[in-house]
């Protein structure tokens, strides 16, 4: 027998999400920049203490973080034994994006028609991504994504000759083409392989994973372990005005590709790197 989920319960979750990942910075991204402010120096120093400053005045009064408080892209992972009920699954998180973003006295950002540009006025329609899982399970990951870093990403179709080499080159020179227009320090979504619109889609995953989280595969572990120390090598520093800390992560995701390409993604995160999930 399928598991019944009310769209009620999903428009109040999408709702909720959408207001907390706007106000409050995640958990670990917050732990890295404490630790990171002891490490800098200079003017770098003083710019990552006035982001947790910020940080704080937003909590304190419940304010977004940021003036762009961005397009939501969602990540709904459903098992296909679960049956929505009341209605349709994206209305319903249109919906809760649409109460989020009024509640929330959230700017509106999002445009109908992307070269006549009239405001849809609720931040509507979301970015939704679907996965059918086995199992009962119902998990949304909700991602206000600012454009300052997203018009900085990247995608090319590299040719497979261009081999991991090409590969690293590609993403050192999308971050050094972003400096400080992505709100530095960032975190660097990385998709390999795949097709065209995989390779995005992989980039722009591996945004909502943990800080601390890493490939699978050694080979690649390595290879983020290696961009992130070259990027931060770079000295663009926080807000772009020097230092050590650039980046905060590298995280790389991979899928298996046809023998003729060597799709590559490039989706840059701002220092907040906005995203909160749940399970319902």
């Amino acid at each position: 027998m399928p598991r019944k989920i009310h769209v009620n319960d999903i428009i109040k979750t999408v709702e909720e999400l959408c207001i907390k990942a706007c106000v409050v910075v995640p958990c670990d991204i917050r732990r890295f920049m404490e630790g990171a402010v002891e490490k800098e120096e200079g003017l770098g120093k003083q710019i990552l203490q006035d982001m947790l400053k910020n940080q704080d005045i937003a909590i304190a009064d419940n304010l977004p973080i940021c003036q762009d408080t961005g397009m939501v892209v969602v990540f709904v992972t459903i098992g296909q034994d679960v049956q929505i009920e009341g209605g349709s699954l994206g209305d319903a998180i249109n919906q809760g994006v649409r109460d989020g973003y009024e509640k929330g006295l959230l700017r509106k950002s999002v445009v109908a028609d992307p070269i006549n540009r009239v405001n849809t006025k609720d931040n509507t329609p979301a970015v939704i991504h679907y996965n059918i899982v086995e199992g009962d399970g119902f998990h949304i990951t909700v991602s206000p994504k600012g454009f300052g870093s997203e018009n900085m990403s990247r995608l090319k179709m590299l040719v497979p000759s261009d081999g991991i080499e090409g590969v690293k080159k590609f993403i050192i020179e999308t971050v050094v083409a972003a400096d400080a227009n992505a709100c530095p320090p960032i975190v660097v979504g990385v998709g390999v392989g795949g097709s065209f619109e995989k390779s995005a889609i992989m980039a722009k995953e591996a945004l909502m994973k943990p800080l601390d989280a890493h490939h699978p595969d050694p080979f690649w572990h390595n290879i983020e372990k290696e961009l992130l120390a070259e990027i931060n090598n770079l000295g663009i520093g926080p807000a772009g005005l020097g230092g050590r800390l650039t980046a905060m992560a590298v995280h790389i995701n991979t899928y298996a590709t046809h023998i003729a390409g060597l799709p590559l993604a490039v989706n840059i995160g701002c220092h907040v790197n906005r995203h909160e999930e749940a399970s319902l």
